[in-house]
């Protein structure tokens, strides 16, 4: 069964946006570009709500990401991108899916395929997975900023969960990944 990794980035204070839903803060230099293709290589799927996929989508696009982090923007186009929403009438970005309904059922017909990992990001959809169990790891990357106020990573748990750390990685820019298992809720 293919595992589905939930990854963001978030402040050391626990925030993943500012107060007007701003990432401007996250820290990217090219040692983080390389984590992230290789990340990225173990993957071949990126599930989206619709904010999450409306942000990335209207950045990766771009002739400006391209030319921040070619190789980065190249790949993230060209995944699969299977995007949740009520609201949404139609996608744009290359390789994506639109689904509109039964979200626990799609996310256990696409965990049952075969294939890499999957990766969500986008704390509002994770929430709900977390209802049915789905979500397997959390790949936090904690910038060095606190921002004093934004969102939240999590408003909406309805259980508390516990988790195991699987491993850290430290960058020289003062990010710190901490990879964590689901371990059961309590």
């Amino acid at each position: 069964m293919r595992k589905l990794i939930f990854l963001l980035s978030i402040s050391a204070d626990g925030y993943v946006e500012g107060p007007n839903n701003e990432i401007d803060w996250h820290n990217v230099d090219d040692e983080f570009n390389d984590f992230m293709l290789g990340l990225l290589s173990e993957v071949d799927a990126i599930i989206f709500g619709r904010k999450t996929y409306e942000l990335l989508s209207s950045y990766w696009t771009t002739t400006k990401a391209m030319k921040d982090s070619y190789a980065v923007a190249e790949r993230l186009n060209n995944l699969d991108k299977i995007v949740f929403s009520t609201t949404l009438e139609n996608v744009y970005w290359n390789n994506s899916k639109l689904i509109k309904a039964n979200v626990e059922e799609e996310i256990r017909k696409l965990k049952g395929l075969p294939g890499k990992y999957m990766t969500i990001g986008g704390p509002n959809l994770v929430s709900s997975l977390l209802d049915y169990d789905l979500v397997d790891e959390f790949w936090l990357i904690i910038n060095p900023v606190f921002l004093g106020k934004g969102n939240k990573l999590f408003n909406d748990l309805k259980d508390r969960i516990s988790l195991n750390l699987d491993g850290i990685k430290t960058f020289t820019s003062g990010n710190v990944l901490l990879r964590y298992s689901v371990n059961k809720k309590i």
